[in-house]
């Protein structure tokens, strides 16, 4: 199947880039409410566990760490210089692995497990060995060449022999953060990491048997420049990762404390970063790359080029996965799980988390049990999202609506883009144009029946 193409429309772009939700959930996180009861999550386990052909698992474990402060992050962390910080923290994990691992069945196999941060690699060989022994402890997580257990990796946190053991945990998927490899925008984000550095933890990750290396870059830091940046793609691309996430950096100061130690006024402006974005594009398309969407690109053997052919791409928390069919149960400080289609968030701060598991409950803060109108609402969006279109009479038949009717207002609040051919909808196809895959999350929103109440200026811009 040919990949489908992007058509970079400035005038377009300009138009509609507005801020909005990235939909790795729907409903999305802010509609989450503290309404919600460990009760809700108990039932859903039991639930998910009744089923006559219970869904996998797909875990994901939260480290907060970093021993540094990148100055553009907005991920929650706790940053330290002192290792043993970890200790306290894993003996809360342990506990919530003991307690989550209790509420489901033995027979539900972990398909994918992912480790996420902060920094994962903030933990030492001793430490990251005895989180896996826990999770094969208690659950059904046995690693093999079919499943997908991933990490993301700080490359100056890691050294080939610590990559190797994490071969040996089942580790077989790595994403390692680079952002980008010009010293003086490293210096202002305060990420100096050399160009060395990266290729020998990338080739450390071959050497471990991965199957997939994700390379992340953030365009809109200070000081880059459409040239600077054209040189770390042409960088990364040497590198030949499998995969790529190019971020746009939101720049919300009044929302995350570090980004106050950048100055607004080393920022390339809205139109330097459309101008990196379009030559970015060009350079990963000229190398092969194919656009999955939200910021993805992969080679053409890629398993999530792949799924977008046959069919099986899908989009959660961690972005585009192959592995839609699973339960996300996710754990750690900040932590958000669907089961069934009822969300959970565990506390974001480390004294609460820590209080409610000392108690020996779920440390869990807020919720939200999915309505059958948001389950219709979320599978429209996942085919946006994923596809970028959708076949109008098979969803009609499966959901037993009638689509034009039911979604009237929807596609009201389309027509701006479909007059301006960023969408287009038939009587049997909506389809988004290769000129609004870039616009991809504007045409999401059309759909989203929570936006108006919570807001869209809580999230980032579009581009």
């Amino acid at each position: 199947m040919t990949a489908p193409l992007i058509e970079f429309d400035r005038e377009m772009i300009n138009r509609y880039n507005h801020s909005g939700p990235r939909y790795t959930s729907y409903p999305t996180a802010v509609t989450f409410h503290e309404g919600y009861k460990i009760e809700d999550y108990d039932a859903a386990c039991r639930d998910g566990n009744n089923d006559p052909v219970p869904a996998p698992l797909s875990l994901y474990f939260h480290v907060p760490f970093c021993d540094t402060v990148c100055f553009y992050c907005g991920c929650n962390k706790i940053v330290t210089k002192h290792k043993s910080r970890a200790k306290p923290y894993l003996e809360m994990l342990d506990r919530e692995i003991e307690i989550v691992g209790a509420k489901l069945a033995d027979d539900r196999e972990v398909e994918q497990l992912h480790l996420g941060g902060g920094t994962p690699t903030f933990l030492s060989e001793a430490e990251i060995s005895h989180l896996m022994w826990k999770v094969q402890s208690h659950f059904n997580a046995r690693p093999s060449e079919r499943k997908d257990y991933s990490i993301e990796i700080d490359p100056r946190s890691v050294t080939p022999h610590y990559i190797q053991v994490l071969g040996t945990l089942g580790f077989n998927r790595y994403s390692l953060g680079v952002q980008d490899v010009d010293l003086k925008v490293q210096k202002a984000v305060n990420r100096v990491q050399s160009v060395k550095m990266t290729r020998e933890v990338l080739s450390a990750c071959r050497d471990a048997g991965a199957k997939s290396i994700n390379i992340d870059l953030i365009y809109g830091l200070p000081f880059q420049t459409p040239a600077s940046f054209r040189e770390t793609v042409d960088v990364v691309i040497g590198m030949e990762p499998d995969r790529l996430s190019i971020f746009n950096y939101a720049h919300l100061p009044e929302m995350f404390k570090a980004q106050r130690r950048i100055n607004a006024e080393d920022l390339p402006s809205a139109q330097q970063k459309l101008e990196i974005l379009q030559i970015t594009i060009k350079q990963l398309s000229d190398a092969g790359y194919i656009y999955i969407g939200m910021d993805h690109f992969a080679k053409p053997d890629d398993e999530l080029v792949i799924a977008r052919q046959t069919g099986h791409l899908h989009r959660n928390f961690q972005g585009y996965t192959t592995h839609g069919n699973c339960d996300l149960v996710a754990m750690g400080v900040s932590a958000i799980s669907n089961i069934r289609g009822v969300f959970s968030q565990n506390y974001k701060d480390e004294l609460r988390y820590t209080q409610a598991l000392g108690n020996g409950e779920l440390p869990i803060m807020k919720g939200y049990i999915m309505t059958d109108e948001d389950r219709l609402r979320a599978a429209v969006i996942q085919r946006i999202s994923c596809y970028g279109k959708l076949d109008i009479p098979k969803f009609e038949s499966r959901y037993k609506i009638d689509f034009k009717t039911h979604f009237r207002l929807a596609l009201e609040a389309l027509q701006p883009m479909i007059e301006d051919e960023l969408v287009s909808v038939n009587e049997t196809t909506l389809e988004v144009s290769a000129k609004g895959r870039l616009l991809v999350r504007n045409i999401c929103m059309a759909f989203d029946e929570h936006i108006q109440s919570v807001g869209s200026e809580r999230f980032s811009k579009a581009i």
